[in-house]
């Protein structure tokens, strides 16, 4: 749950995963074109899970997926005389954001009672950040424009609940079940300013951030999970005007492609409200992926709704010299920095080094496969006139093509494939060694995706290997066209069309006579050598 942010009056929020559909984001409600005069101004809160072994004030565990109702305690049952102590990773985590974006961190900050009544939250207040957050005034880099951030605060999660019966919303169910696991699960609340102005822009800034935290090890980030999740503000004005419409603000988007859309139909539904001479009310509002909108939830409360007081059952957070000092040494390679050294070290294109920063692990499985693949060097024993073992660029082909499309279909993560790094390190070679072509490795990386057996053991198994020898693929060729001396001269002899047929015929005889395992790049350029003489 998040605080309004008073100093963002058409403020929103927004986050993604890893592999997501090609359909399109933008979304028509019959507006006719009439968009042209308007102008979209975003602003997103996105509330991080932090990857904590326990929750922000107690010893409970804090994971994912367990049976309800077991990670609880008196603490985060908000029972009468518990009393919390704050988790020191938490801070830890909210000094490396405070680093990777640029923060002001001040000398200390105070948590606060956000109070208001939901079954879900079991205290009826929310131990949050208010007036003193731990993180001000940053901002991030995406495409060339600085999206300036607000603030980034601490706060406990609260309980989630199940509305069983009808569509699942609160308003048909029959009754509703509540699950306290992530009650007291630590989060981190990151609040932009309302700098964004198109729903790619606010994918793309989701995206990154979502990378960026990844990097800095402070959360799995996994949107399906619900361990990353947007609330997205949005409000429309005419273009050219400097004051802000009034904004909607649409909850919990669970995914990077779900953001654009919910984003593109609040604008067109907002224009669509404003040009039939109507007034867009500010409220809360809920995505729903099935149909394709945004539904209204709530009137949207104000800051004195809340009733902020400082907790007084918590004293200031005051990070020492020592402990910002450890946080700004350990600090690793940011998104950013990484892409421009994957292009520059492995001769890929900037979309290419996005694409595998786009899913989490996806960048590490493609460096460690490199990795391998270099230490291989040029695999020896398959290499053919010293074909090398293939390049980065090779790896990062399959891995944004086939691997990608493959953890998309089955929904799983690159730490959780079959294949090892290794193992597409072996494929990448055998295909640049000529052992097989790269059709036949579509068909082995299907078979060792799906059973976990090494590429090159499958190619022994099932007797694919090419034959490459230059000695042996010749003196086929020679045969046949030895056997067929009348159609050589007819090549020799004909214009391009009749070249072209007899070259396609001399070729399929080569590979009927040598079971489809020829090498064709090899079998290619002997057959043009010999059918121009020079062979």
């Amino acid at each position: 749950m998040t605080p309004p942010e008073p100093s963002t009056p058409s403020t929103p929020s927004a986050p993604t995963t890893p592999s997501e559909t090609d359909a399109p984001d933008t979304i028509e409600v019959g507006l006719d074109g009439h968009a042209d005069g308007w102008e979209l101004v975003v602003g997103l809160e996105v509330h991080v899970e932090l990857a904590t072994a326990t929750k922000l004030f107690c010893g409970c565990a804090n994971e994912f997926g367990q049976e309800p109702n077991t990670n609880v305690c008196p603490v985060c049952l908000g029972l009468p005389g518990a009393l919390p102590v704050l988790n020191e990773l938490v801070v830890e985590y909210a000094l490396r954001v405070g680093e990777a974006f640029h923060f002001d961190v001040p000398a200390q900050s105070v948590f606060a009672r956000k109070n208001y009544f939901y079954p879900d939250m079991p205290k009826n207040f929310q131990t949050s950040q208010y007036d003193e957050p731990i993180c001000l005034g940053g901002h991030l880099d995406v495409d060339g424009v600085r999206i300036t951030i607000t603030r980034a605060h601490m706060e406990e999660d609260t309980g989630k609940t199940t509305h069983v019966g009808g569509g699942g919303r609160i308003h048909d169910a029959d009754f509703s079940l509540v699950d306290y696991n992530r009650a007291g699960v630590p989060l981190l609340e990151i609040v932009s300013e309302p700098d964004i102005r198109s729903s790619e822009q606010a994918k793309a800034y989701a995206s990154e951030l979502r990378a960026t935290l990844e990097a800095i090890g402070v959360s799995d980030v996994k949107m399906e999970e619900g361990s990353m999740r947007v609330d997205a503000n949005v409000s429309v004005r005419r273009r050219g005007s400097d004051g802000f419409g009034t904004r909607t603000e649409t909850k919990n988007v669970n995914s990077i492609r779900s953001l654009g859309r919910a984003i593109e139909y609040e604008r067109a539904r907002q224009i669509e409200v404003l040009e039939a001479g109507g007034r867009v009310v500010q409220e809360t509002r809920h995505w729903n992926e099935n149909d394709g909108q945004t539904h209204s939830m709530r009137s949207k409360e104000e800051a004195y709704d809340y009733r902020y007081f400082p907790e007084p059952d918590l004293v200031p957070v005051a990070p020492t010299p020592e402990m910002r000092a450890a946080v700004r040494a350990a600090m690793p390679e940011l998104p950013a920095a990484r892409r421009d050294r994957l292009v520059a070290a492995w001769a890929i294109t900037e979309r290419d080094a996005a694409a595998l920063l786009g899913t989490p692990g996806l960048a590490d499985y493609a460096e460690a496969a490199v990795s391998a693949l270099e230490a291989l060097e040029a695999l020896e024993a398959l290499a053919v006139d010293g074909a090398r073992g293939g390049s980065p660029r090779d790896i990062v082909n399959w891995v944004n093509g086939e691997i990608a499309g493959h953890l998309n279909e089955t929904g799983s993560s690159p730490a959780a494939l079959s294949l090892a790094p290794a193992a597409l390190a072996e494929l990448v070679g055998l295909v640049a060694a000529g052992t097989i072509s790269r059709n036949q490795a579509k068909d082995v990386l299907g078979e060792a995706l799906a059973d976990g057996r090494r590429p090159a053991r499958i190619v022994t198994d099932r007797g694919l290997a090419q034959v490459s020898d230059e000695s042996s693929l010749g003196s086929v060729i020679d045969g046949i066209l030895a056997a067929n001396a009348d159609a050589v001269a007819e090549y020799r002899a004909g214009d391009d069309k009749a070249r072209k047929k007899k070259r396609g015929f001399f070729m399929g005889e080569a590979m009927k006579a040598l079971a489809g395992q020829g090498n064709p790049q090899v079998l290619n350029r002997l057959l043009d050598e010999k059918l121009e003489g020079n062979g």
